[in-house]
């Protein structure tokens, strides 16, 4: 029985009409990062399966994609945890690798790892695949693209700045208007998780608050319940959270609130520096707020966060994020090192850029000459010509098999190539070759010891 030529479920194929332009978008965002001073970098698709677990919460250590043992490996199963229901634990003992969630917790990885041949403050980029075992919908995928760009080893607030500043250069230089960032902090968070009195349980609470676009304040509420907030503490974050008015307003509302808790106070003012040196850019794509609902449910953000949405004529999701994180490196024994990063969501990117056309109309790279197959007798010419223009920057092919010069020609038609070369017995008598304009179907020849400086300076059409 034959197989359905079909895809796993949340990946895809790329035809070269969207690679052109998938690598039109890389090349962009790997000009911007370069002119910033950031170094390339990638790490293996996969991962020790202890890396990974416990960076991202529950919830996205259930998203993350094992790699199941092979072999003697499998003898290390855990049955017992399989009779006793606890499938987290029978799962672990299966696997002891895992495909990489994010791009962040490997670099962690690799700074610990090398940190004696490291320069620091060291700013790397990189531009490769993640994995999530996510409900796939238009977006979202299971396997997809992210470009980070991180900063580690310094905690000076400027890197702060640095990176807005490149997203405002990336969203510029794709002619992206209308972007939508929304700024917060984590201690700020934390300063309401002890300003209600549940000190040691931020994650919980940011995990809630991180959801209140799709599920509202009541679906926060209960979950929140679910977890062992009180009705009482819940009732006192409501109007912390919708706290209304300018940028000063409300940091000045929290700074009352915050007057006896000392991260909460430490975050208003590194906030009140980023949007006073924001302000003095001249940012040309980005709209910036402060969003106290800013959440980002991932455990390992200790400072300022921050949430990229594409332009609202365009329904599509987060398209960036990123954050401040202090302790990251200290899992992998490498402690009191800071670092900031930030991600684009290339794929969402993609989307909304095919979505609002702003790809170049002539982005494509495309067979510009091809010559005819004519016979054995004629093809060491055309092989010989193909080389030396080819050396010289000029896409060009030979048609494989000697068949009717009309199925060659329409082969020509097909792929929109703009000129035709024949050489046949008659030519080769004559020191001659035809050209042939597949655009307006002249055609003219020409000598044969002239062809290559012809060809070479043929327009693109």
């Amino acid at each position: 029985m034959s197989l359905k030529p079909t895809t796993p479920k949340g990946t895809r194929d790329f035809s070269s009409e969207v690679l052109f332009k998938r690598n039109y978008l890389k090349m962009i965002l790997q000009k911007a990062f370069e002119s910033f001073a950031f170094e390339p970098l990638e790490t293996p698709s996969f991962e020790r399966l202890s890396t990974l677990m416990g960076k991202y919460g529950d919830e996205g250590d259930r998203l993350i994609f094992k790699i199941l043992n092979s072999g003697d490996k499998l003898k290390k199963v855990d049955l017992n945890s399989l009779e006793n229901n606890d499938l987290k634990e029978f799962s672990n003992s299966l696997s002891e690798k895992a495909l990489r969630y994010d791009l962040t917790v490997p670099f962690a990885r690799y700074v610990a790892g090398n940190q004696n041949d490291l320069i620091f403050p060291f700013r790397r980029y990189q531009i490769q695949n993640v994995w999530r075992a996510d409900r796939p919908q238009h977006g979202r995928f299971q396997e997809f693209c992210q470009c980070d760009a991180d900063i580690v080893g310094d905690r000076s607030l400027w890197q702060e700045i640095e990176m807005i500043s490149l997203y405002d250069r990336v969203f510029s230089d794709i002619k992206l208007q209308g972007v939508k960032v929304k700024i917060n902090h984590r201690k700020i968070l934390e300063g309401i998780v002890r300003l209600i009195g549940n000190d040691d349980q931020l994650i919980d609470f940011t995990v809630a608050v991180d959801k209140i676009d799709k599920i509202g304040f009541t679906g926060v509420e209960n979950e929140l319940i679910s977890k062992g907030f009180t009705a009482g503490s819940i009732k006192k974050i409501k109007p912390i959270i919708n706290l209304k008015g300018s940028l000063d307003k409300m940091l000045l509302d929290l700074e009352s609130l915050f007057k006896d808790i000392p991260e909460g106070l430490k975050g208003i003012n590194e906030l009140r520096f980023i949007f006073n040196k924001i302000n003095k850019l001249e940012l040309k794509s980005l709209n910036i707020s402060f969003d106290l609902t800013l959440a980002r449910g991932l455990n390992y953000y200790t400072g300022m966060i921050i949430e990229v949405d594409g332009p609202s004529n365009v329904k599509m999701g987060s398209i960036g994020g990123g954050g401040r994180y202090d302790n990251l490196t200290s899992s992998f024994g490498m402690k009191n090192v800071s670092g900031i990063g930030i991600s684009f969501g290339f794929d969402r990117l993609y989307l909304i850029l095919d979505e609002l056309n702003l790809f170049p109309s002539k982005i494509e790279i495309k067979t510009k000459i091809l010559f005819l197959n004519l016979g054995i007798n004629v093809s060491d010419i055309a092989f010989s010509s193909l080389n030396k223009l080819r050396s010289r920057g000029v896409i060009c092919e030979i048609y494989p098999s000697d068949i009717k010069m009309s199925k060659q020609l329409n082969y020509a038609n097909k792929k929109n190539i703009s000129f035709v070369v024949i050489i046949g017995d008659e030519e080769v008598k004559n020191e001659k070759f035809t050209l042939k304009n597949m655009i307006s179907g002249k055609q003219n020849k020409y000598p044969l010891d002239d062809m290559i400086r012809i060809l070479e300076r043929l327009p693109n059409i």
